[in-house]
């Protein structure tokens, strides 16, 4: 799936992990210690990591504070895109969303259907751009986590993927907010 071009250097981008639940602490965040550990090993920098209660303006709150950080370029969260009512995660991000990825889900969605078939429809995961920086929302099951990354960011946030990648697009992403 991914095309690398050897010639051109890599570029580690600064990533934080937020993991939405009402009930994980770090001991028991599986999901989170996958998504440190996959990023690091592809040569990413861990900028923050922290657990919030399933609560959307506590939640769009700490999204918002990471956009407005400078040594932070991509925000991966994990839980809460559900369907019960307690599952925020997706509001909460498109309340800070500048721009939404609409493709994100749906190329989610095909991932999940070759690996869970049908109850990939249960999934609202989710992607955007606020203030120059990424933002995803991920389910919070380790194996959803570990299919987005292994099928999807892990080359979009590879400088090298070919044709094209998240990483070659940053500086301009918030030119809009730049005096012209």
């Amino acid at each position: 799936m991914g095309r690398i071009d050897e010639s051109k250097d890599f570029i580690p981008v600064r990533i934080a992990v937020l993991t939405v639940s009402d009930t994980r602490s770090m001991e028991e965040d599986r999901s989170g210690d996958m998504l440190v550990s996959r990023l690091e090993d592809a040569g990413h920098v861990l900028a923050d990591r922290r657990i919030i209660q399933d609560e959307r303006a506590e939640i769009a709150a700490q999204l918002r504070e990471w956009c407005g950080n400078d040594a932070i370029d991509v925000i991966i969260s994990t839980g809460g895109t559900g369907l019960t009512g307690r599952d925020v995660t997706v509001e909460a991000h498109r309340d800070v969303y500048e721009k939404e990825i609409e493709a994100f889900g749906t190329v989610f969605t095909m991932v999940s259907m070759e690996k869970i078939g049908t109850s990939a429809v249960q999934s609202r995961a989710t992607g955007g751009v606020a203030q120059g920086t990424y933002l995803f929302a991920l389910p919070g099951s380790p194996g959803a986590c570990k299919d987005a990354w292994d099928e999807i960011l892990k080359w979009q946030l590879d400088y090298r993927h070919r044709p094209c990648n998240f990483v070659e697009i940053m500086p301009r992403l918030d030119e809009h907010m730049r005096r012209k």
